[in-house]
């Protein structure tokens, strides 16, 4: 019974094995192996689309329907090749949804150098600056949201290891993870908390209680930094400036 008990579940035996050997108390690492759902990592990139669909066809590469339509072309493709909840890895299902997250960065940034050289070289009406305002706060909308999908997708190797208890070393410091005093003692990182610390970097430019540890995290929330510091204190300031 023991042994099939064991074989049922080798991530969780290789995680009770590893709390009875270590000789040091506190927050065990990694986790227990848990499930996460995939719904809200979908729920976000439908909304990065949306917000996409919204901006001036002049701020979108090509014509306006086409990047949010190979955008949602590859959304469906990956919910069908997806269950509902990630119990293991998935190496195709995270190639997909790290293609299709850089397209939508990639598509952003276009967006903002488009916003920022329109802003630079034209002559902008009271009218205009409002939908600039507009424009500048959708940029910045999916820019929160699409860096939250990049920390869920990296740190310790993606949601499907973390799910099945295979974490890598971890990217990010979390608060739970060096207070031992915060329960659950068992506590894992889900999406709304690199939401989170999307949310926190895109409003102070830096990270402020979860720490980035290594250097793509740091290098990755540096470029979400730059890109919410340009929208926020160029677009946006110049904008309020046109309308004043």
């Amino acid at each position: 019974m023991a042994s099939a008990s064991l074989t049922a579940d080798p991530a969780r035996t290789l995680w009770r094995v590893a709390q009875e050997s270590s000789s040091q108390p506190g927050r065990p690492y990694p986790p227990p192996p848990a499930p996460e759902p995939f719904w809200p990592a979908q729920a976000t990139i439908l909304a990065a689309i949306g917000l996409q669909v919204a901006l001036p066809a002049r701020l979108t590469a090509g014509p306006s329907w086409l990047i949010p339509t190979l955008e949602g072309a590859l959304l469906v493709g990956m919910f069908l090749a997806t269950p509902k909840q990630l119990e293991h890895e998935h190496p195709r299902r995270r190639r997909v949804a790290l293609g299709l997250t850089a397209f939508v960065t990639a598509a952003n940034i276009y967006s903002l150098g488009a916003l920022t050289h329109y802003l630079l070289h034209s002559k902008i009406s009271s009218g205009e600056g409002r939908l600039l305002i507009v424009a500048g706060t959708l940029i910045w909308l999916t820019n929160f949201l699409i860096f939250g999908l990049w920390y869920w997708e990296m740190d310790r190797g993606g949601p499907g290891k973390r799910a099945a208890g295979y974490d890598g070393p971890p990217d990010f410091l979390f608060p739970q993870m060096s207070d031992d005093r915060i329960e659950p003692k068992e506590w894992r990182p889900k999406f709304i908390d690199y939401l989170y610390v999307s949310l926190t970097n895109a409003t102070a430019f830096s990270p402020t209680d979860t720490m980035p540890l290594s250097a793509a995290a740091k290098g990755t929330m540096g470029i979400q930094a730059l890109v919410s510091l340009v929208t926020i204190g160029l677009i946006v300031s110049r904008a309020v400036n046109i309308l004043a």
